[in-house]
């Protein structure tokens, strides 16, 4: 599927599900190793009370110690802007901080997130730093990051439109996004209209499981048989 039918069909089916639900779901399709594909470290949600967030990968790489070269404020680069506006919406901006020391400064406030919200962006991941903590929280919209700083530094955008790696995830452009207080999760695009399903099913026979262990006449046989179940259900 492209883009631009996803786009079409739209991504808001897979926000019921959190990612510990989409990893399962994505996992009964065997299409990857499963250590791969979720971000490990790097990069920690900073509003878990929010819903999850889902996406489009506009990628970057930043630098925010040592001056650019061309002497830019830190979000006038009307070439990012432009770039980011290519990839379909909603959009997830992912910038990875490639410095020497990353997160000394922080490229992401208040400013580049209420121009990303204007823009069909939902969240922020870098494995660097982020400001304006209290600015952002009023706004609908998520950060992933490694750390808070106090200044911008010298805060810049290097390059954008290539893989990138955060957290020891790698992340094409336009790639599919999904995350939330337990982390970000890549979605392969040819599952996208299928793993609401799949989530469903796995929603379903997880609260069956709940409701069978709330019971005061629980057992291991009473588990086995039940486990049983979903097995046959799944053959």
């Amino acid at each position: 599927m492209s883009l631009d039918g996803i786009q079409a069909g739209g991504l808001g089916a897979l926000r019921r599900f959190n990612t510990c639900l989409l990893s399962n779901a994505i996992e009964k399709f065997n299409i990857r190793p499963r250590n791969e594909g979720f971000m490990s470290g790097g990069a920690a949600c900073l509003f878990p009370d929010r819903p999850p967030v889902v996406g489009h990968a506009v990628t970057g790489r930043i630098r925010t110690y040592m001056p650019p070269m061309a002497g830019k404020c830190y979000y006038e680069h009307m070439e990012w802007w432009r770039y980011l506006e290519s990839i379909p919406a909603p959009r997830i901006v992912v910038l990875e901080d490639f410095d020497h020391r990353p997160g000394f400064g922080a490229l992401f406030g208040e400013i580049h997130a209420r121009i990303c919200r204007a823009l069909g962006c939902c969240a922020y991941v870098t494995n660097g730093a982020v400001r304006d903590l209290d600015g952002i929280q009023s706004l609908d919209f998520q950060l992933f990051a490694g750390r808070a700083s106090v200044s911008h530094a010298y805060a810049h955008i290097v390059d954008f439109g290539d893989t990138v790696e955060v957290g020891g995830l790698r992340i094409r452009p336009g790639e599919i996004l999904c995350g939330d207080r337990h982390g970000i999760l890549t979605v392969p695009t040819e599952l996208v209209e299928e793993l609401p399903a799949s989530a469903e099913q796995i929603q379903r026979e997880e609260e069956e499981l709940f409701r069978l262990t709330d019971r005061p006449e629980f057992s291991l046989e009473a588990l086995e048989a039940k486990l049983q179940e979903f097995a046959e259900t799944h053959r």
